[in-house]
């Protein structure tokens, strides 16, 4: 085709004069920064973005023309053995569909979401898939980029402005909690984050409600082995010691196992313990952790077809969650051997 003939590249000075700003402001508004933009000044520039069509990167034609069969995915952490797994899944979903999967970690030092988003982007991605949690204007910058893009084991409710799917963690949380007062604990301590959005220690709350309990304690630690085994460490020295532990993931919940052998104390006997996730590793721990499993492999392979699809509108897709009955609630002994494959 004569190059004469081709449409012209959209650069950010067009978004610049169609929105009445400054090309400085325009790269505030994409990046989140480093300086403040108001909200209206902001709304103003995306709506410019959307219009023109602009893509901050030389990727924008592969991407208009559905040619780039990259995936980019980024994860808070590969480490995490429930990511370790996701990231596998999603690559075997990927490969089954044409893709190819680009991770980046979010916890890299000084870069913003954003700014991942504009490297994936710049490397031709045809789609994101986003396991951490964005901001609203995190969110919104992403939106306007007009790249299929989904959030994925992040809840953000109802009012999230992309695509997102994953279990409903309040209810999986409840389910936990509930059988560990079937066995007739009184006294059910919490382990996890700080976030105040988090749905697992909302079901928490909800089960001891429910069943006419008062709160346990509720110990706010990292999701890491290390939150675990620090966390443990507190409950097993307190003065007065909960009779079972819902621990917001099984990495943490691994952790915990660590803590209350070394003090000496022996679950379930002493203390129980379920968790959240059902990674792999839960069923060798000794004892087996009881834990609310996420169907990582059916999210995976939804998440690559959406994907695939152009994403959709926003809203959240619910998977539902299996709580794996193994010893370290308390229950037969014979739960602890490891599933056959």
């Amino acid at each position: 085709m004569d190059e004469h003939l081709m449409p012209r590249k959209v650069t950010r000075a067009d978004v610049a004069r169609l929105s009445g700003v400054s090309t400085a402001v325009v790269s505030y508004v994409l990046n989140d920064g480093p300086k403040p933009v108001a909200k209206v000044t902001r709304e103003r520039v995306l709506e410019a973005v959307r219009v023109l069509g602009y893509r901050p990167n030389a990727a924008a034609r592969a991407l208009s023309r559905g040619t780039a069969d990259t995936i980019g995915m980024i994860v808070v952490d590969s480490r995490n053995p429930f990511f370790a797994q996701l990231l596998h899944a999603l690559d075997r979903a990927s490969v089954r569909n044409g893709r190819s999967l680009l991770i980046v970690n979010s916890d890299r030092e000084r870069q913003s979401a954003v700014d991942q988003v504009h490297d994936l982007l710049a490397r031709q991605v045809g789609g994101l898939i986003l396991a951490d949690v964005l901001t609203d204007t995190e969110q919104e910058i992403v939106a306007s980029l007009g790249v299929p893009a989904l959030l994925i084991n992040q809840y953000t409710g109802s009012g999230g402005l992309l695509p997102a799917m994953g279990v409903d963690f309040r209810a999986g949380a409840r389910q936990a909690v509930d059988h560990v007062i079937g066995h007739g604990y009184r006294d059910v301590a919490f382990v996890g984050g700080a976030l105040a959005i988090d749905q697992r220690e909302r079901g928490w709350a909800d089960a001891l409600r429910d069943a006419g309990l008062p709160l346990g304690q509720s110990v706010h630690a990292p999701f890491s082995y290390e939150g675990g085994l620090s966390a443990g460490r507190a409950i097993a020295e307190a003065d007065r010691r909960p009779r079972a532990v819902f621990a917001a993931s099984d990495q943490i919940a691994i952790g915990l196992l660590a803590a209350f052998a070394d003090a000496g104390l022996r679950v379930p006997d002493d203390i129980a313990v379920v968790s959240f996730d059902g990674i792999a590793e839960a069923a060798y721990t000794r004892p087996a952790l009881t834990t609310v499993a996420q169907p990582i492999a059916e999210m995976a392979d939804a998440a690559i077809r959406r994907l695939v699809d152009g994403a959709g509108d926003p809203g959240y897709t619910t998977f539902p969650t299996e709580l794996l009955i193994r010893r370290s609630c308390g229950c037969d002994p014979s739960m602890d051997a490891p599933p056959t494959t």
